[in-house]
């Protein structure tokens, strides 16, 4: 075993090293600017097409779920852990600075998701139950022609194995972990109860799924930003101290204090974009496969509102999570992870803290288990047609239990490399694919001027 993690060790460092992260937020930069920043000007558009894609769209539209839907499915997959125990460990490892790291990779990363769900849209295909199917690996195979299509097939390999580990046992193992220390819940016990509620889910495919992430993604949310905003109310006095660290930081190394071992400019760069990505997977390319689904046939409309998945995760919840922590005065403590985010709570909401974190923790990893498991669905169906579907969902449930129960050290270090091994065929197929995105947008932008408005 000890081989085996050298070995990932190795092939860890080496795929999320200054390459991975160039490329992560060069290409973020690249779409940005071929867009001419249009994410960030459009922020307040995209939020009036989510809220007007509440329900079913008409009848003429393609699709199988309401856009808004499609927003909250890729949502509950990528508000998960990493929005607590990530962000946490961020701070950990990088310092306050990699705060800032997180923010630049989240602007870029805008464009990022907002190119991918209007390629996912644009390339999709209906399947033979009449489902919509679209993600990296269509766009690679669909747009790039052929002779990619091997690009295609190992995004779906990759992120098919990856989901076990990003979007399943580490995210049951969190849930049984923060339950055994906050509610005194075996490991076992907990496992058990998250297998039958995904389990009961899965059963309804993409528009239970749908269903439940539209209802559970927004109450979560906001209830955990609400506790966040009292905390950060508690602690007024140290936020502008608090920003300071974050943007001296980003910049400059950080000395040793307390249980914190100190930091590198290059640590606060490398986790504070890792951790990002991690966060909000734009480049990941996981969440245009939520997005294919939508019932929409404008590829534009369905970018704008995938776009907004990327701001509410990092830009709103990451940074109230990052500033708890750091206003606290507790990321010097030497906790890390979700016990980091748990103590910075818990000194502003004294026996109320604990809980707030370990019920938010709780139904974000519930709401990402659902959304992996989608994920993890069409790539093997993609891989192996729709005969696969059934065998996925009941490896996914059975995976569970197992994941809350065992120690995942090894397990995280895999799904971390199979991460950036999706990343790459995506980022280089976002690459490839821009002058498409660049076109659809001008053609659509310019209709929209030409009846004013």
């Amino acid at each position: 075993m000890d081989a085996i993690e050298n070995v990932f060790s190795a092939i860890n460092g080496l795929v999320w090293g200054p390459p991975m992260l160039i490329l992560i937020l060069g290409v973020g930069l690249f779409l940005s600017l071929g867009l001419k920043l249009m994410p960030i000007f459009k922020l307040g558009a995209g939020f009036r097409l989510m809220w007007n894609g509440r329900s079913a769209a008409s009848a003429e539209s393609d699709g199988e779920i309401p856009p808004f839907q499609a927003l909250m499915t890729a949502l509950s997959a990528t508000v998960g852990t990493g929005n607590i125990a990530g962000v946490a460990t961020a701070v950990f490892l990088g310092g306050p600075g990699a705060l800032f790291w997180m923010w630049l990779t989240a602007l870029v990363g805008m464009a990022t998701k907002y190119s991918e769900a209007v390629l996912a849209v644009r390339f999709r295909e209906v399947d033979e139950r009449g489902s919509y199917v679209g993600g990296p690996m269509y766009y690679i195979r669909n747009g790039l022609g052929k002779k990619w299509a091997w690009m295609g097939v190992l995004f779906a390999i990759f992120a098919a194995i990856a989901g076990f580990g990003i979007g399943n046992t580490v995210q049951a193992n969190s849930v049984a972990d923060v339950m055994e220390a906050t509610f005194g819940l075996p490991h076992w016990i907990s496992g058990v109860i998250l297998m039958v509620l995904v389990g009961m889910v899965l059963i309804g495919g993409i528009r239970r799924i749908g269903q439940v992430a539209s209802a559970l993604v927004p109450i979560m949310a906001v209830s955990y930003l609400l506790a966040g905003l009292v905390v950060l109310a508690i602690n007024f006095a140290e936020i502008p101290a608090a920003f300071g660290l974050i943007f001296e930081h980003a910049f400059s190394p950080i000395a040793a204090e307390g249980g914190f071992a100190g930091a590198a400019v290059w640590a606060a760069i490398r986790f504070g974009v890792a951790r990002g990505v991690f966060s909000n997977e734009a480049g990941l390319g996981s969440a245009p496969i939520a997005h294919a689904a939508a019932q929409t046939k404008n590829p534009i409309n369905q970018g704008m509102i995938a776009m907004l998945g990327t701001f509410i995760d990092t830009i709103i919840i990451c940074t109230i999570t990052g500033l708890v922590i750091i206003t606290s005065g507790v990321w010097t403590s030497g906790e890390s992870g979700a016990a980091l985010t748990s103590m910075a709570f818990s000194q502003a909401l004294p026996g109320v803290g604990d809980y707030v974190v370990a019920i938010a923790l709780a139904v974000f990893a519930f709401t990402t288990l659902l959304g992996w498991s989608f994920y993890g669905e069409r790539c093997v169906e993609f891989l192996f047609g729709v005969k696969a579907i059934v065998p996925y969902r009941i490896a996914w449930v059975l995976a569970i239990p197992v994941g809350a129960t065992v120690n995942l050290g090894l397990i995280w270090l895999i799904a971390d490399t199979l991460n950036a091994m999706m990343a790459l065929p995506n980022l280089i197929a976002l690459a490839l694919l821009s002058p498409v995105v660049f076109r659809l947008t001008k053609e659509y932008f310019e209709k929209e001027k030409a009846a004013g408005l």
